[in-house]
């Protein structure tokens, strides 16, 4: 298969950016279905980012070294073991963790939410907007004891209602999104803060999509519980972590029932651990933990401010440009604070048909739907979906412009190809691209050191 040029897309006024940290796949070749292949430009970061090439490095070392942790005499598997709990002080410290805090490694955001959701003293209340991620709404909207505050007309409307709410003092803990994984807005964390310990209850923070962008800092924030994955934190899937207060994880039934979570079985009662082991059962994801570990630290070594500028810069510059094409709407794109992401709809056009004609013709991928938060994506009047542009540390000038390069064609020219629903999603009629089952098994394409001209 030959790689494809496509015309150079006419670049967007402002400062340009180059990535700041290298990832895994930065240049990988796809298909496209109007022939030839191009290097791929992921806008799609924020449901998961590519590895740091950093953290591959350290995979690869640590593989070799691949053991049993906790209890085992042979020399590895001490060496995974002091890897594992190295990995818990690297995480905690990355987020600012006090020195009493327990951090729990998980499989993700998710997973650490519904572990902190069964540890919520009997009786007490929660508190939710419905502006969040299922992720962090849908724990909580099993149980009678929650309270689902219905989200505003803006960010300040919402804050408002939820301090509404805790000023009743009826609340144990108040769960929030750190950042929109929808609007990419800022949560004010410290004021939500205030407000919850006012009315006696703890914050747990949905930091998914606020961990990557921003510094974050337990202590300093008081926030009591932080969940995160490391597949928004450019580590591989499968490997989160909940950081915050022992005394209700100590005193919660374990999130497991297993090996390495008890201090005794007999044969009508358990004795369990206490700490993280009292939710970590069965042989733990060593090399997530370490990648996730690698991750935090390559985002810390960042200078101070960088990632925010880089951050600031390209969503300036994606928004500013989505504004000047006929007849694009961007949600909310004036936030006060936000990260990088943008979401956007052309009216008429069904986001799902056009994400398939930005893959298929010009190898851009983007997030098309209600992006798992449809709550807040029906009270902002997103219908049956709007599509979503993410930066990251790997994102470059070159692929914004390369997204609303292709966008424009779209609003001018239309697409070259036919589309279609087929077995239930948007695709060129015919597809001539290799069946992504098969990609690997047919040869992955080459990488190109950069986006073609």
């Amino acid at each position: 298969m030959t790689t494809t040029t496509l015309p150079a897309p006419r670049r967007c006024a402002g400062p340009s950016a180059a990535p700041l940290l290298p990832v895994v796949g930065a240049g990988t070749l796809v298909p496209l279905a109007t022939g030839g292949e191009v290097a791929h430009a992921n806008l799609d970061i924020a449901a998961s980012a590519p590895a740091l090439s950093a953290v591959a490095e350290r995979v690869a070392q640590v593989l070799p070294h691949y053991a049993s942790v906790h209890r085992g005499a042979g020399y590895l598997s001490r060496v995974c073991t002091a890897l594992f709990e190295q990995a818990r002080e690297q995480v905690g410290r990355f987020v600012g963790a006090r020195p009493d805090d327990a951090v729990v490694f998980t499989r993700s955001t998710t997973d650490a939410l519904d572990l902190l959701s069964r540890a919520v003293p009997a009786g007490g209340r929660v508190l939710v907007a419905d502006v969040e991620h299922h992720a962090n709404l849908l724990p909580w909207q099993r149980s009678a004891r929650t309270t689902v505050v219905p989200g505003g007309a803006d960010l300040d409307a919402t804050v408002e209602a939820l301090e509404a709410e805790l000023a009743t003092g009826r609340y144990a803990l108040l769960a929030v999104t750190g950042a929109s994984n929808v609007t990419g807005e800022v949560l004010p964390l410290r004021r939500l803060v205030r407000a919850a310990r006012a009315g006696g209850a703890r914050t747990a923070v949905d930091g998914a999509q606020l961990v990557p962008h921003r510094r974050v800092d337990l202590a300093a924030d008081g926030v009591d519980y932080l969940a995160l994955s490391g597949h928004k934190l450019y580590a591989p899937f499968g490997a989160g972590a909940l950081v915050g207060r022992r005394d209700w994880l100590d005193a919660s039934e374990p999130y497991l029932a297993g090996g390495g979570a008890t201090l005794h079985v007999g044969v009508d009662a358990v004795r369990w651990a206490e700490g993280p082991e009292r939710h970590e059962a069965g042989s733990p994801n060593v090399l997530g933990a370490v990648a996730l570990a690698r991750a935090c630290e390559e985002i810390a070594a960042l200078p101070a401010g960088a990632l925010e500028a880089h951050e600031a810069l390209l969503r300036e510059r994606l928004v500013t440009g989505l504004l000047a094409l006929p007849g694009v709407r961007v949600v909310r794109p004036h936030a006060a604070d936000a990260v990088g992401v943008v979401t956007f709809t052309l009216p008429g056009h069904p986001s799902s048909a056009v994400a398939a004609y930005l893959s298929a013709e010009h190898g851009v991928g983007v997030r098309d739907g209600r992006f798992c938060a449809h709550r807040f994506a029906d009270s902002l009047g997103l219908g049956d979906g709007a599509l979503r542009a993410s930066t990251g540390v790997g994102t470059g000038t070159d692929d914004v412009d390369r997204l609303l390069h292709a966008l424009e064609r779209f609003l001018t020219e239309g697409p070259r190809l036919r589309y279609a629903v087929v077995d239930g999603a948007w695709g060129p009629v015919p597809d001539p691209r290799p069946d992504p089952a098969a990609f690997l098994r047919a040869g992955t394409p080459g990488t190109a050191g950069g986006v073609p001209a």
